[in-house]
């Protein structure tokens, strides 16, 4: 069995009838699809897929000397991976039955309707995409590799979570369709979709661009540019971010934030990869590789109302969720090390060491602003520090005593089910324990010291002296 890499590669359109194909061919390209590459001899295709892969076919099935059933046939057999559609006349209900039975993708009618044949290919493409992505993720989790680790250098983590993430933007960066990353802020979504723009392999710019507090005539003209005249003070023409980032990537934070007239623009910009400029009725095309992000939570705004339902679920085909610093706490040690030196190196001072004792105080901490919040504490501590061992001392400031905190049970991390946690309700200190095991061995003994002394190991005086300190 042949293997087939389809992976945004070119639509292949099989038809003995040039006129058809020809025409065929300018209708994908003018929905998008990058490359259609025609065929009118049926037997020069199993050759030319040896030397071209090709991502989807679309097959006449009533051609000369060898006829699309046969054809169909050997691209099911040798070229699994590749979804094949079928284009036949309208009486023919048996034989689209057995095209389908024999692993046909989907069928079309003639005489093909321009819509039909753009959402069938549309449909066989993502297909197409799903399946390399899920093979390939599988194989990458299962070997555990990075192929490219240098373009997530950036990103400090020892963290089997991130690392899986990493993979998986391995797997969806080519496919040059939309990414949503989600996570809370501070967590480094940027960094994640300037990975995603490394790994693509477009040769045009990263163009980031926070939409948050952009009303729709702002986010209009932002994203799409205005004509000379489309408004007061538009003296003359101007592109906007879309078109800055063609041949590259698009980086639309905060979209959560958007009203919902914008969403709609946003919307036909994924879907039909085309705008209008503010004030022109030109239509224009992009090519940029979109990707967006938010810290909102998207599908409680969708029963709320606030965020269209055909936006986010044109936004699931790929999906990043960013874990939380507090989740990740045993990142804590790699990114102090990083952010000490950053910040030594950037207030030219030598690197200091800190004490052991801050990665436990960091540790028991929420994060609410996650890694950029742990960055501003390091260098707040790293312009105080003048010589020796970093001092813990900001640190606690900028924690706060946890131990007063309400939120302290939910601070702590609890993995394993640790049974102090269990017990306690939270990790309890030295003298909440003695407490407890005093007043246990109390109970055991029925209130008889000296057999309270011997359970809990020490002599009757001391447990006499600690019981009168706790009167």
């Amino acid at each position: 069995m042949k293997k087939a890499d389809n992976y945004e590669k070119p639509i292949l359109l099989v038809d003995d009838e040039e006129h058809i194909l020809n025409s065929s061919r300018l209708l994908l390209l003018s929905s998008g699809f990058s490359e259609v590459l025609t065929q009118s001899d049926s037997r020069e295709v199993l050759p030319l897929l040896e030397a071209q892969p090709v991502s989807v076919i679309v097959l006449d099935l009533h051609m000369p000397k060898f006829s699309g059933i046969e054809l169909l046939a050997k691209l099911v057999n040798e070229y699994p991976p590749i979804p094949v559609i079928i284009v036949t006349a309208n009486d023919e209900v048996t034989t689209i039955v057995d095209c389908m039975r024999m692993g046909a993708f989907d069928y079309i009618i003639k005489p093909v309707e321009a819509t039909r044949l753009v959402a069938s290919v549309r449909k066989a493409m993502d297909h197409s995409n799903l399946a390399h992505e899920v093979a390939s993720l599988k194989q990458r989790l299962l070997s555990d590799e990075l192929q490219n680790p240098a373009a997530f250098e950036h990103i400090v983590t020892g963290n089997k979570r991130m690392r899986a993430l990493f993979q998986y933007v391995e797997v969806i960066a080519p496919t040059l369709q939309p990414a949503l990353i989600t996570g809370e802020t501070g967590t480094g979504k940027e960094l994640f979709a300037r990975a995603i723009h490394d790994l693509s392999g477009c040769k045009g710019e990263f163009v980031p661009l926070n939409v948050a507090g952009l009303d729709d005539n702002m986010f209009s003209d932002t994203l799409f540019g205005h004509r000379k005249g489309a408004f007061t003070g538009a003296e003359q023409n101007r592109d906007g971010m879309v078109a800055c980032a063609k041949g590259g990537t698009l980086f639309l934070d905060e979209i959560g934030d958007l009203d919902n007239t914008s969403q709609v623009k946003l919307l036909r910009l994924l879907q039909e990869k085309e705008y209008y400029p503010v004030g022109s009725d030109l239509l224009r095309k992009s090519d940029a590789r979109i990707v967006l992000a938010t810290n909102r939570n998207l599908p409680k705004l969708i029963a709320e109302g606030k965020f269209r339902n055909d936006l986010y679920y044109r936004l699931c085909a790929h999906q990043l969720q960013i874990p939380p610093l507090r989740e990740r706490l045993d990142d804590i040690p790699f990114l102090l090390d990083h952010l000490i030196s950053k910040a030594a190196a950037a207030m030219n001072k030598k690197v200091p060491t800190y004490p052991p004792q801050l990665v436990v105080l960091l540790s028991v901490y929420n994060f609410p602003g996650n890694v950029r919040e742990l960055e501003g504490m390091v260098f707040d501590a790293l312009v105080r520090h003048v010589s020796g061992i970093l001092s813990m001392e900001s640190f606690r400031a900028a924690t706060g005593d946890v131990r007063s905190s309400a939120e302290f049970e939910e601070i702590l991390p609890v993995e394993g089910n640790n049974p102090l946690n269990t017990l306690f309700g939270h990790f309890p200190t030295i003298d909440e324990v003695e407490e407890y095991l005093i007043n246990e061995a109390m109970k055991l003994a029925k209130n008889n010291q000296g057999i309270a002394a011997n359970l809990l190991g020490m002599n009757r005086q001391t447990l006499n002296k600690r019981l009168k300190n706790r009167a």
